[in-house]
C-alpha cells in the first residue's frame, strides 16, 4: 500500500493518506482475525493456509475472476468484505501477496500489549459498515486489483497539473528540495592539495586523482619539466579538478609566480599547456651617489643584484670605474618590473643618468632593437671593446713609448697595456676579426695577432693557451686564449696591443670606433619615445613612479 501511495502525485498522496492508513488498520486486524480462526480445531479443510509457491506476484488476495472495468469494482469490494465475515472456499480465492507470518505475529502480540479492556475488537468495532465498504473500495482501486481491459476502447487521456499550488498549500515542501537538488548537473570545483613531508606525486595522484600507475607515468613523461612533480618539496601547492567519478580532470601546478604547467585529461590522454602569467610594468626611479665601490653603491639604493650587474656591464662599454668615477658622483637608475602578486619579476634597466666629476653620461634602451643610446641617437655598443676580457684586473704596466730600461737607462718602449690576473683568465676578441697569427717568440711567450674587419690589429702575448687557429673567424666577445705566463714575464699577466695604421696606440685612451647610431625616421621614433623616460630621470623623484606622466608636452596635447 505505501508502496502504491508513493507513485501517486503529491496532491493525491495528501488526499487520500487518511484513507490509506485506515484501510491499511484494517487490512492487518483482518489478516490476524483470520489468521487466529483458521487455526482454531473446527476450521474446516478447505479454508485452510497452504504455502504460496516462490513465483507468486505481488498483490492482496482478490476473487477468482477476470478483471473488469470500474463498474465491477463495487462488486468485488463487497465480497471482500464478506470474506471477513465467512470463509471462502479456497477455490474461489487467488494468491496475489505472500504474506510474512513474522509480521502477523509481531502486530499480534503489539495489539495484545496496548488492547485495554474498553478497547473495541474488529468484530465490535464502532466504525460504520458503509465506511469500511468505502475503505475497501478505494483499496481495491489503489491496489491494481483493477486493471482497464486493453480490449476496450475506452480512450484515458495522459494525466498532468498545471497548477502552481506554490509554498502556501503544504507545511512539508522537503520533498521538493529534494528533488531539485536531484536534478541540479554536476558542476567540478577547483582545490588544493599542499605538498607533506615524505609525500610522492605518484602515490598521491593514485589515492587521490584516481589515475593508475601508468597513467601516472604517462603524465610525467608529457610534462615538459617532470622534475616539478617529482622533486617537489612539503610546502609546494597545486591545483586540481576531478571528475564526478573522482578522476582527474584538471591540474595546475606553478613552477614559480611567473611560469607554470596546465594539465588536462582528454580521451584518457594528458594535454600540457604551459602557464605565463603577465605582470603589470611598473616602473621605479633609483638614486645614489658613488662612495667607494660603485656596484655597493648601486646596491645601496635598492637595486636588485641581477640590475646592479646590468648597470655595472653597460656602464663599462664607456666608463672605467677604477679611473674615472669619484667618490661623490650622481647616478640615477630608471628600472622596470614585471609586478605579479605583489613580487617584483624580470627587472630591466630602462634608462641611465651618470654625473660624475671625469665624465657625464645619459642613456636609454631603444624598445625596438633593444639596445641604448644617447639622446642623439649614438649607439652604446661600440664595435671595438676597450677591454680584451670580462671583469675588472689591475692594470700593471701602462702603455708608455718613452720608458727607459730601470739598469741600462735607455729607451725601451711599451708598446701595450699590461693586466695582472691569474693564469688561465679567459681573453675575448674586443670586435669582429680573423686569426692572422699564432704562434711562440723567446720574449713574448706564446702570442696571438688578430687583424679586425676596421682595419685596427690587436696583439696577446704571454699566453698559456691558444683557443683558436690562424685564419678563423673570430666575433666580439668570442673566447680567443686563456691568459699565461710565457716567454720574459716578471709574473702571471696580459700583454694587450691595438695597432692603427701599423704603429701602436694607447688602448685605454685612443677614440674606439663605435656603430653609427640612429639616423632618420628611426632616430625620430626613439627621441619620441626616450623624451618621458629622460623627463623621469631629470625629476628625481625616486620610487614607484608612472613613466606615461611625463609624456612630452606636444604629445599631452
Amino acid at each position: 500500500m505505501l508502496r502504491i501511495l508513493h507513485s501517486l502525485p503529491r496532491t493525491h498522496k495528501l488526499l487520500l493518506l487518511p484513507v490509506a492508513t485506515m484501510v491499511t488498520v484494517l487490512g492487518a486486524q483482518k489478516l490476524i482475525t483470520t489468521y487466529q480462526d483458521l487455526n482454531q480445531p473446527h476450521t474446516p479443510l478447505e479454508s485452510v493456509l497452504v504455502p504460496l509457491p516462490s513465483d507468486s506476484a505481488p498483490g492482496i488476495p482478490s476473487l477468482n475472476q477476470e478483471r473488469t472495468p470500474v463498474a465491477d469494482a463495487i462488486n468485488r469490494a463487497t465480497r471482500a468484505i464478506d470474506a471477513t465475515r465467512e470463509h471462502i472456499p479456497l477455490s474461489d480465492l487467488t494468491v496475489k501477496e505472500i504474506v510474512d507470518l513474522d509480521v502477523i505475529s509481531s502486530a499480534e502480540a503489539s495489539l495484545a500489549d496496548h488492547r485495554s479492556p474498553s478497547t473495541p475488537t474488529l468484530h465490535n468495532s464502532p466504525i460504520d459498515n458503509g465506511a469500511l465498504h468505502m475503505a475497501i473500495v478505494v483499496g481495491t482501486l489503489t491496489s491494481g486489483m483493477l486493471d482497464i481491459d486493453p480490449s476496450s476502447s475506452v480512450e484515458i487521456a495522459d494525466a498532468t497539473s498545471y497548477e502552481d499550488y506554490g509554498i502556501d498549500l503544504f507545511d512539508d515542501v522537503s520533498f521538493l528540495e529534494l528533488e531539485l537538488a536531484a536534478e541540479e548537473p554536476f558542476v567540478p570545483e577547483w582545490k588544493t592539495h599542499i605538498v607533506e613531508s615524505g609525500e610522492t606525486f605518484a602515490v598521491l595522484a593514485q589515492n587521490e586523482l584516481g589515475l593508475g600507475y601508468s597513467e601516472v607515468l604517462t603524465l610525467l613523461d608529457d610534462l615538459p619539466e617532470p622534475r616539478m612533480l617529482t622533486n617537489w618539496r612539503a610546502g609546494h601547492s597545486f591545483d586540481y579538478m576531478l571528475d564526478e567519478s573522482g578522476r582527474l580532470l584538471s591540474l595546475r601546478m606553478m613552477k614559480n609566480t611567473r611560469d607554470g604547467v596546465l594539465v588536462e585529461s582528454e580521451d584518457n590522454q594528458f594535454a600540457v599547456t604551459a602557464i605565463e602569467r603577465q605582470g603589470e610594468p611598473v616602473q621605479r626611479l633609483y638614486a645614489g651617489s658613488v662612495s667607494g665601490s660603485f656596484a655597493r653603491s648601486a646596491q645601496a639604493t635598492g637595486l636588485s643584484s641581477g640590475s646592479v650587474t646590468e648597470l655595472t656591464k653597460l656602464l663599462e662599454k664607456k666608463l672605467d670605474f677604477r679611473r674615472d668615477s669619484r667618490r661623490g658622483d650622481q647616478f640615477q637608475v630608471l628600472v622596470e618590473s614585471d609586478m605579479i602578486e605583489g613580487e617584483a619579476l624580470d627587472s630591466r634597466v630602462l634608462a641611465v643618468k651618470y654625473n660624475g666629476e671625469r665624465m657625464d653620461l645619459t642613456v636609454v634602451r631603444n624598445a625596438t632593437d633593444d639596445h641604448f643610446y644617447t639622446p642623439d641617437g649614438n649607439s652604446l655598443d661600440p664595435s671595438f671593446a676597450r677591454y680584451p676580457f670580462e671583469g675588472s684586473y689591475r692594470l700593471s704596466s701602462n702603455f708608455n713609448p718613452q720608458r727607459k730600461h730601470p739598469v741600462t737607462g735607455r729607451i725601451s718602449p711599451h708598446n701595450g697595456t699590461d693586466f695582472a690576473m691569474p693564469i688561465g683568465t679567459s681573453v675575448i676578441a674586443p670586435a669582429n676579426g680573423r686569426v692572422e697569427r699564432v704562434a711562440n717568440h723567446p720574449a713574448a711567450g706564446r702570442y696571438i695577432v688578430v687583424r679586425h674587419d676596421n682595419g685596427y690589429r690587436t696583439r696577446y702575448l704571454h699566453l698559456s693557451q691558444p683557443l683558436v687557429s690562424q685564419g678563423d673567424r673570430v666575433t666580439m666577445g668570442e673566447r680567443i686564449a686563456l691568459s699565461g705566463n710565457t716567454g720574459r714575464s716578471t709574473g702571471p699577466h696580459l700583454h694587450y696591443e691595438v695597432i692603427v695604421n701599423n704603429s701602436p696606440v694607447n688602448a685605454m685612451s685612443i677614440d674606439l670606433p663605435e656603430d653609427m647610431g640612429l639616423n632618420g625616421d628611426t632616430l625620430v621614433a626613439f627621441q619620441r619615445q626616450a623624451e618621458p623616460m629622460l623627463a623621469a630621470l631629470e625629476s628625481g623623484q625616486t620610487g614607484t613612479i608612472s613613466v606615461a606622466n611625463y609624456q612630452p608636452e606636444q604629445d599631452a596635447e
